[in-house]
């Protein structure tokens, strides 16, 4: 009779409306991946998906109601990049154990990156690009969206890989490619619908892509593991995580409809547009994919933490 019981309860998940919180702003590219998600994953379900937005805090204001939540799979929470790097930038101001408060579900979402320059910049491959910057260490800039964004970092890990000496310029807002265009600064490494205005306007030159393969919208520009900086891999993400304790047939039910939701031609179409590479894993490759985050930002957090102290300030 309790196993009864219990069956029951896991066959009648979902019973009300299903959260979802993002920790960005609304319009922001996670937001509106997450928009195109939500409706037809209430079909699936057979409840209502709403997504929430809970911008703040480097991201952590949003993912603290998640972690803080209670664990029944009503609530979950979009984790990208930040989730993996706010524990070593802002350890004495994390409201929540990222390791203990919260459980994976599904990577669902990955966003190649592009390295690109200036036009006004010498070089046409990335090769000319180490080798200038090591002619002439700390002269070349490379732009961000702010300190611990995926931009900043991935602009560290190149020049960590590279052997380079580059200045990094945080933006205060969304204005860092308007520095780039404007020779304020020279490098960025960003996500691609961002940058192809400037490249389609000849305002600055792709070099090379953050992920392992080509990237359909970028055809001819190669990935930087092959163009000069071996092993490079890195790309924005998003992952679904519910708070620590809720049962597994309510994750692995999530999971399921989430495929169904992802399989959707319509669906599959729209966020492809945006240049995002839909994955969709399991909840243990997820988990496999944060501890993997975690290590190496732990890593870079002491280099990019040290060359802080030379960061130029631009609000544009």
């Amino acid at each position: 009779m309790c196993f009864t019981a219990g069956s029951s309860r896991a066959q009648s998940y979902p019973l009300k409306s299903v959260q979802i919180i993002i920790p960005y702003q609304a319009g922001s590219s996670v937001d509106v991946v997450f928009r195109i998600l939500a409706p037809r994953l209430s079909d699936h379900l057979g409840q209502q998906t709403i997504v929430v937005n809970r911008p703040g805090g480097a991201a952590t204001i949003g993912m603290n109601a998640v972690a803080k939540a209670t664990p029944d799979g009503h609530t979950m929470g979009v984790a990208t990049l930040s989730f993996a790097t706010n524990p070593h930038f802002m350890t004495d101001q994390m409201p929540f154990n990222s390791e203990k408060d919260l459980t994976p579900v599904s990577l669902v979402t990955r966003t190649p990156l592009v390295l690109t320059v200036s036009a006004e910049v010498p070089v046409k491959t990335v090769k000319e690009l180490i080798t200038l910057a090591r002619a002439k260490p700390d002269t070349l800039n490379y732009a961000s969206a702010g300190i611990a964004s995926s931009s900043h970092l991935a602009g560290a890990l190149f020049a960590s890989m590279s052997g380079i000496k580059i200045t990094h310029v945080p933006f205060s807002t969304t204005g860092s490619g308007t520095g780039l265009a404007g020779g304020q600064t020279q490098i960025q490494i960003t996500g691609i619908p961002s940058s192809l205005p400037n490249i389609k306007s000849g305002r600055s030159i792709a070099l090379a892509v953050t992920t392992a393969k080509r990237v359909a919208a970028l055809p001819g520009v190669p990935p930087l593991a092959e163009a000069g900086v071996p092993d490079f891999e890195m790309s924005e993400w998003a992952a679904l995580l519910t708070p620590t304790g809720t049962p597994r047939a309510a994750i692995d039910r999530i999971y399921r409809d989430l495929l169904k939701t992802a399989a959707d031609t319509e669906v599959r179409q729209r966020i492809e547009n945006l240049a995002v590479q839909i994955v969709c894993s399991t909840p243990e490759e997820l988990a496999g994919h944060l501890k993997k985050e975690r290590v190496i930002w732990a890593r870079m957090a002491a280099e990019v933490n040290a060359a802080e102290k030379k960061t130029v300030r631009l609000i544009p």
